[in-house]
């Protein structure tokens, strides 16, 4: 299971919210680039990039942060405020190999389905859950749509993964929910990246365990908490038949 780590970015700075709220913001690094080439310098080998401004506002305005952040090496997925084909193009031409739907795979089946035939195996769609359904427009709008049932309809349109996220886990620092990501797992053929809840190393075997393909930590990394290089041993314990 890979370790991603994840940088947000609103305002042009690096920053984590507590369960989404945008009025519970910590800000760790006034560049992300910073944030970025540290995690880069102790290993890490893909990043997690979310534009939250464009998340909330549909435009992401931090393409330029991206752009730099892509040129450090590691590969880069990055989400947040994707919701037309030309803004998708944006981050793939600023060297994002990975573009991330929130809200756009919610409102229009249509859309995905277009972009994974013009980007095939670029494509990732988000399942930001809030009591199992999925929410929208930066975590702001709670659908009434369930999240496996998205999942399963997206799962024929050509998208090449899912990242899972259950919101109220999401920055507190408490634990994942695992049982909900294994429910994913078992309903879909495609590979499923875990994030949110993950604060400790002891948290990193069950997620492996349960099928993750990789794991994005944010908040744990930057506290201190738990280090980049013990997150990615704990992961390949598992990997080698250690602690399960």
């Amino acid at each position: 299971m890979q370790i991603i780590p994840a940088i947000d970015i609103r305002g042009g700075r690096c920053v984590r919210l507590h369960q989404g709220r945008y009025d519970r913001e910590t800000i760790f690094d006034a560049d992300p680039v910073d944030a970025a080439q540290r995690w880069v310098d102790a290993g890490a080998t893909r990043l997690h990039v979310v534009d939250l401004d464009g998340a909330r506002d549909g435009d992401p305005v931090n393409l330029p942060h991206v752009q730099r952040i892509a040129r450090l090496g590691p590969p880069v997925q990055c989400g947040g405020g994707i919701r037309d084909a030309e803004r998708a193009a944006r981050l793939l031409d600023a060297g994002v190999d990975r573009v991330i739907l929130g809200t756009a795979a919610v409102e229009s089946a249509a859309f995905v389905e277009q972009l994974c035939q013009a980007h095939p195996g670029a494509v990732v769609v988000s399942l930001d859950a809030r009591d199992g359904r999925v929410a929208t427009d930066g975590w702001t709008q709670t659908s009434d749509v369930l999240a496996i049932d998205l999942a399963r309809q997206l799962e024929a349109l050509g998208v090449a993964r899912f990242v899972y996220t259950d919101i109220s886990r999401d920055g507190t620092m408490t634990e994942p929910n695992v049982a909900a990501l294994r429910d994913l797992i078992d309903a879909l053929s495609l590979p499923v990246i875990a994030s949110g809840g993950v604060a400790t190393v002891e948290h990193i075997a069950p997620l492996a365990s349960a099928g993750a393909e990789a794991a994005i930590i944010g908040r744990a990394l930057y506290d201190g908490g738990l280090t980049l290089q013990a997150a990615m041993d704990a992961a390949r314990a598992v990997g080698a038949g250690g602690p399960s």
